[in-house]
């Protein structure tokens, strides 16, 4: 039997029940980099932030139609190969990326910074904040894509308007740690959660109901929580990805 992806949205449940679609490779939508893309180009960069400077690496592609910035997991980094697997698919769509590490080396010593959520959206949000002093930057169309911790960060920094944040993508996300803020999260936010990640599919779907816009939560069937079974990876990159490319088009 064919394998189905569920996606649930808080508007779709008011008049039916769940919305199921087959698992397939979903074609990119139409961008100006339909055809054949060039490389992005690569810029390692230093980050300003409040006692620190921070390492990032910025990703820009020719004629960028938006710029995601990511939010990594606990006990990961700027180069997570997950995070770097999406962005590349992001890359191909057109849109820019900005890897950074929301800790220094000696607070990742600390257990306790891992989880400290304010903390962390804290950094993400200066992050968010200088972006705006890049004139190549400024003005693209915002998006974050945060997994694990780095997505309560990420929905925690979306719910202050003044950064200007249109679309959150979560993966294998804990937003019920960025509770008390969900409300407030107007940015058009999709959870993608592994099928067999049982626990952490539970949290998404209790948060869901508490996103203050338009969610979907994305069920990717055989994924457990890092998404290391053959193809799920692709597939959560896949619905990231036009998820985005949806909610940033200038269009939208």
């Amino acid at each position: 039997m064919q394998e189905l992806t569920q996606i649930t949205s808080k508007f779709q449940a008011r008049k039916g029940p769940i919305i199921s679609a087959p698992k397939r490779r979903a074609k990119p939508q139409a961008t100006a980099h339909d055809g054949v893309v060039d490389a992005p180009t690569i810029t390692d960069l230093t980050l300003p932030v409040t006692g620190h400077a921070l390492p990032g690496t910025l990703a820009v592609p020719a004629r960028p139609t938006g710029l995601v910035v990511f939010a990594h997991g606990s006990g990961s980094s700027r180069t997570s190969p997950r995070n770097r697997y999406v962005a590349g698919l992001l890359h191909h769509a057109g849109l820019a990326t900005l890897l950074f590490d929301l800790l220094t080396e000696d607070e990742e010593d600390e257990r306790g910074n891992v989880f400290d959520i304010e903390l962390l959206a804290g950094r993400l949000s200066e992050v968010l904040t200088w972006r705006r002093t890049r004139p190549d930057l400024a003005d693209l169309p915002l998006g974050l894509f945060g997994a694990s911790t780095g997505a309560a960060a990420a929905l925690w920094a979306a719910a202050d308007d003044d950064l200007g944040v249109r679309a959150v993508v979560s993966r294998g996300g804990r937003p019920d740690l960025a509770a008390t803020r969900l409300p407030g999260v107007r940015a058009a936010t999709l959870l993608i959660v592994g099928g067999l990640d049982t626990a952490v599919l539970a949290l998404n779907e209790e948060a869901a109901a508490e996103l203050g816009g338009e969610h979907s939560v994305a069920v990717v069937p055989g994924a457990t929580h890092l998404f290391e079974e053959p193809g799920t990876l692709h597939h959560a990159g896949e619905l990231a990805r036009d998820w985005l490319l949806r909610h940033l088009s200038p269009t939208d």
